[in-house]
């Protein structure tokens, strides 16, 4: 599994990062940046959490 961000659609409320911290951080000017590869198996839960939490459907797992 891999994230990706609409970086034109985040609006840096963070949530991503709140839910999932392993799996999302945050830039210098607040929005959610992904793990560069391939999520973890034992983190894909809480990759799901981080997209769920993003109110604007920013959040991609493929």
């Amino acid at each position: 599994m891999k994230i990706t961000i609409d970086t034109a659609a985040c609006s840096g409320h963070a949530r991503c990062a709140a839910a999932a911290p392993e799996l999302f951080r945050l830039d210098d000017a607040g929005y959610a940046l992904p793990i560069d590869g391939e999520v973890p198996e034992e983190l894909e839960t809480a990759a799901r959490e981080g997209q769920r939490a993003c109110p604007e459907r920013a959040i991609t797992l493929h």
